[in-house]
């Protein structure tokens, strides 16, 4: 299976503008044969947590007509896209949620981020339990950021028959993850991590891109570079 790490530099509170870069990517990479497209931690609105605390309007649900061109764009490509956003969870608040959107457009599963980090704990709730999906006889575990400083989440996909990590994050080029997390979880639990990661400024720094993936060895497979917007491919079994 091909599955696509994506960066791209996402419009503060814009969901609109951002879901048309996301649909295109999704385009373009099912285009090229990707069966999934990860995308990085809040993509749906940037990663500004106080904008996101300030302005309602932000969240989104499941279902929410906004992310219709999402669903069509992976109807046209075969393809799922993992996109994260606030999104309102079954009580009065929301987490920063992981939506799976399959190829035929339905949502195969959401995922709430377990552990949250600064400011995020006094904008968001954190999430119940793990996040899985299986496509192709592919198994897929979901992580989002912080959440990957936590090896016990490796271990748990590992041991569920997962072979494939996917991670929606937002790092800068300072951040160590790149050499001490995500090469780290794949050695030592053998499994493909697929990094969806930004580009820009947000509230947190500025995004280096470097989206890609590693191999159940630790190495590096793909790398879409620090520079520019768009994809890289990753096979992954």
């Amino acid at each position: 299976m091909i599955v696509a790490a994506t960066q791209f530099t996402p419009a503060a509170g814009d969901i609109d503008a951002n879901v048309r870069t996301i649909a295109g990517l999704v385009r373009a990479a099912g285009a090229e044969g990707a069966r999934v497209a990860v995308f990085a931690e809040l993509c749906l609105t940037g990663y500004e947590p106080s904008l996101i605390r300030d302005t309602p309007g932000l969240v989104l649900t499941e279902d929410d007509p906004r992310l219709e061109p999402v669903r069509e764009a992976c109807r046209v490509a075969g393809a799922a896209a993992v996109v994260n956003g606030p999104v309102r969870n079954g009580g009065s608040g929301f987490g920063i949620t992981t939506l799976v959107i399959g190829p035929d457009g339905s949502l195969l599963t959401r995922y709430d981020k377990q552990h949250l980090y600064g400011v995020e704990a006094e904008v968001f709730e954190p999430g119940p339990g793990d996040g899985r999906f299986t496509l192709d006889g592919v198994r897929f575990a979901l992580a989002t950021c912080y959440d990957n400083r936590f090896p016990e989440l490796a271990e748990r996909a590992a041991a569920d028959n997962c072979s494939v990590y996917l991670a929606s994050s937002v790092l800068s080029a300072d951040n160590d993850s790149f050499e001490k997390v995500y090469p780290v979880r794949a050695r030592d639990f053998g499994l493909y991590v697929v990094l969806g990661n930004v580009l820009g400024p947000n509230e947190d720094g500025v995004g280096c891109g470097l989206a890609g993936a590693w191999g159940p060895d630790g190495g590096r497979i793909a790398d879409a570079g620090p520079e520019e917007p768009g994809f890289v491919l990753a096979e992954v079994r």
